[in-house]
């Protein structure tokens, strides 16, 4: 009565505190989702299980109380029964373990995990069965006997402690709630073993204890199961550090043998089957792991495949990038294939990047990539070497690739078709032959030459390389070298070309020239260096050493009593710069110039660029007193709108105009200037009046805006009448002297205001020549700019009161 009693009461404790640990896994698994909540249902459900086997089991104790040794078979059939029920809830909560995402991830690693498990727990069975066999029998006259219900429930004992090591061991979470989670299951099939075990042969105090026990491994399992689970999730590997879990169980079964033989022990049946077992799953695990690194192994060289090819692709058009158009090139070219390399380059592609957006810019590439395999034949290779600068491998010779980069220039000059409205882009292209290059690196540089030279002529062309091409760039490697400390090694000079009033010939001007004279390379061109020094950030220093050595000279010139004026050309980098026009107040101010001594020449190409910003630019130079003059004009920049909104003082007609004006005949009837206007006269030259057409209108115009007009590019006395009889008075060129230095135009002007070398005829007091128009070289002030007059009338007001006396 008193076990019955005790049975009854763990019965009834038991069952209460199952069917609350149920229902606190079955809350905690609704509350998640996925793997997690499959796993807490699992462990729910080995819960209940696990409890209701208790509750059987105890049940069977109670009936059994009274008359316990008379229902021996009785009880070891029950005890069967009670073993493979807490064999089946002990195995269910470990699927539940292994099911976690944070203990084994996938059904894969999960099926690793029990091969490892079943390795430990065989090890397990085998030192169990060498302790309680003979001779050891560790537990003395107590030692159980052979029992089917005990073996279920001690297998599925073993069992979960090898899979609560595992996943400990391997686990991604948190340990402590795996090994808490796993204790509670290893308890549940201890408490198993002691049910099976009391029923078989302890007697009922033994159940009893076990049904007490099992609902507290139950709360510890609801307890841990109802913490946060782990973001981390088991992931398999292959390379493993820890190996202690195949060699601690081997060697327990090595030492526990040792141990039974030497103690006068037998291995029995029993002993073969466990060591088989454990045997056998470890070749099971060992061909596992086998494949598992063969497939590991596979994986890596389909990687490095695939990392080795997005190494020579480019990963936004899916062009070969420089390293795969590199091992194309060490790889198939060779003496016997011949290939050449075309290099291309999108012409103003910056532009779509900044006024479009780079998402756009990034599509165009994509397109143009399409473009070039679309247009490739099979064998060749397009690469995107970076930015904008693609790069054709093609298998042919050097006349066929020709032509293949002439159709490649067409379509790709074709619009791209956007969102955002259509891009129109050009490209240039350079052609290079493998017999000119010696190995892949002096190919690619021949490529680039040969398109940095289509860039330089103009963009939108093919052009092939030449041997030239090398000497170009060595020579231009040097300039831009050497550039840089020409100021202070004092290489540089200035040359002075003067401005003449005609028809006398006097000078009254200069306009200062940059000249380079290197000691190895001799005397330099400006247009060679010039536009090296505006691509490599020189161009700044050289116009400031410029400007203050053209004022300088000026005032010495001004000292001496010399009446002149002196022009200095100005680049678009310069003008556009926010600080140039202090630095002209301050050259002026240090080298103490009058302002509207000074003439800033500005080239057309500078007003085709941001003319706002260049308006206002020269609104402020001419605020300190300071002349502008247009140089070039008539190269096709300029506009009549645009030559009426420029706040400048001289118009300087290109040289090109002045060539035009030759009398002979341009297939246009002369014109004639009538009191009605401009009228056409038959074919007799000697009525057609000297200047040619072009410079007859430039000419007007410029008088019509109130401006000086200097004709440049003069060459022959021919030329110089041209312009004359068109009503301009100033000239420039070959034929009034190239730019010489600073003393020879010194000389000259000394000759021009001499005694004797001009008639003087007319006397005039100071007074009268204050009173008169500005003196020689002295243009009017920008704030006195003269209104706009007829043609008729006399415009010069650059020459000195002498001259327009004597005209």
């Amino acid at each position: 009565m008193h076990f019955g009693t005790g049975a009854a009461l763990a019965a009834a404790a038991g069952t209460l505190a199952a069917a609350v640990v149920t229902v606190l896994l079955v809350s905690s698994a609704r509350a998640r989702v996925g793997a997690a909540r499959q796993a807490h249902l699992m462990l729910a459900i080995g819960s209940a299980l696990a409890a209701l086997t208790t509750a059987i089991a105890l049940v069977g104790v109670l009936t059994f109380a009274e008359h316990w040794s008379h229902h021996q078979s009785a009880r070891t059939n029950f005890a069967v029964g009670i073993g493979i029920g807490t064999a089946i809830s002990a195995g269910v909560m470990c699927a539940g373990l292994l099911r976690l995402p944070w203990a084994a991830g996938t059904r894969r690693i999960a099926g690793r995990h029990l091969l490892d498990a079943l390795v430990i727990a065989f090890a397990l069975w085998f030192v169990g069965w060498v302790l309680i066999s003979p001779p050891t029998q560790v537990f003395g006259t107590a030692t159980p006997r052979p029992c089917v219900g005990i073996f279920i429930a001690a297998g599925a004992a073993a069992l979960a402690v090898g899979i609560v090591v595992i996943v400990t061991m391997r686990g991604a979470g948190s340990r402590l709630r795996l090994l808490l989670m796993g204790c509670g299951a290893v308890s549940v099939a201890a408490c198993g073993v002691g049910l099976t075990a009391g029923l078989c042969q302890a007697g009922p105090g033994l159940a009893t204890l076990s049904g007490v026990v099992m609902p507290i491994a139950l709360m510890v399992v609801a307890f841990a199961g109802r913490g946060r689970d782990t973001e981390a999730i088991a992931e398999l590997d292959v390379i493993r550090r820890g190996t202690t879990y195949a060699f601690v169980p081997m060697i327990a079964m090595a030492v526990a043998g040792m141990v039974h033989v030497m103690t006068g022990g037998q291995i029995t049946a029993m002993g073969i089957a466990l060591g088989s077992l454990e045997g056998f799953a470890l070749v099971v695990r060992q061909m596992v792991a086998l494949r598992d690194v063969r497939s590991y192994a596979i994986r890596l060289q389909d990687r490095e495949a695939h990392f080795k090819e997005l190494a020579h692709t480019d990963p936004l058009t899916g062009l070969a990038n420089r390293r795969g158009l590199l091992r194309a090139l060490a790889e198939e070219v060779g003496p016997d294939k011949p290939c050449v390399l075309l290099g291309l380059d999108l012409d103003g592609f910056k532009n779509v990047n900044d006024m479009r957006g780079h998402d756009v810019g990034d599509d165009v590439l994509v397109e143009v990539g399409q473009r070039l395999r679309m247009n490739l034949r099979p064998g060749d290779l397009a690469a995107r070497l970076g930015g904008d600068e693609f790069a054709v491998l093609m298998w042919a010779k050097p006349h066929e690739a020709q032509g293949a980069a002439e159709r490649l220039l067409g379509v790709l000059n074709k619009p791209y078709e956007q969102e955002s409205g259509r891009v129109f882009l050009s490209v240039s292209i350079g052609v290079a032959g493998a017999d000119t290059a010696a190995d892949d690196a002096t190919l690619l540089q021949h490529a680039d030459l040969a398109l940095r030279y289509a860039k330089q002529r103009g963009k939108n062309r093919v052009e092939r390389y030449h041997a030239s091409y090398d000497q170009l760039l060595r020579r231009r490697t040097t300039l831009e070298h050497e550039m840089r400390g020409a100021i202070e090694r004092g290489e540089l000079h200035l040359a002075f070309q003067p401005v003449v009033i005609m028809p006398s010939v006097r000078p009254v001007g200069a306009e200062a020239l940059l000249r380079w004279h290197h000691p190895e390379l001799g005397a330099v061109r400006p247009d060679e260096f010039i536009p090296i020094a505006e691509e490599c950030g020189m161009i700044a220093k050289l116009g400031a050493w410029v400007l203050h050595q053209a004022c300088h000279q000026l005032s010495r010139w001004l000292a001496d009593g010399h009446d002149v004026w002196v022009s200095v050309n100005v680049s678009p980098r310069e003008l556009h710069a926010p600080v140039y026009v202090d630095q002209v107040a301050e050259a002026l101010r240090a080298h103490r110039v009058p302002p509207q001594r000074l003439v800033l020449e500005v080239t057309e190409h500078a007003v085709a660029t941001d003319l706002d910003e260049l308006i206002k630019r020269l609104r402020a130079l001419r605020a300190i007193g300071v002349r502008i003059a247009l140089d070039d004009f008539g190269t096709g920049y300029s506009s009549l709108g645009q030559l009426r909104r420029l706040p400048i003082d001289i118009l300087k007609i290109d040289h090109s105009l002045v060539a035009e004006s030759d009398p002979a005949d341009d297939g246009f009837p002369p014109l004639v200037t009538l009191a009605g206007g401009l009228e056409p006269l038959g074919r007799n030259k000697a009525v057609r009046p000297q200047g040619g057409p072009l410079v007859d209108i430039v000419v007007r115009l410029g008088h019509r805006l109130g401006l000086e007009v200097i004709a440049e590019g003069v060459t022959n006395q021919r030329e110089q009448a041209a312009v004359v009889g068109a009503g301009c008075r100033f000239g420039q060129g070959q034929l009034f002297g190239w730019g010489v230095p600073a003393e020879h135009l010194e000389a000259m002007l000394d000759a021009a205001t001499s005694p004797g070398a001009r008639p003087d005829k007319v006397k005039r007091t100071p007074t009268e020549k204050i009173a008169d128009r500005p003196a020689c070289g002295e243009l009017a002030p920008p704030a006195q700019r003269p209104a706009p007059t007829p043609v008729a009338q006399d415009v010069g007001s650059v020459d000195s009161s002498r001259e327009i006396r004597q005209s």
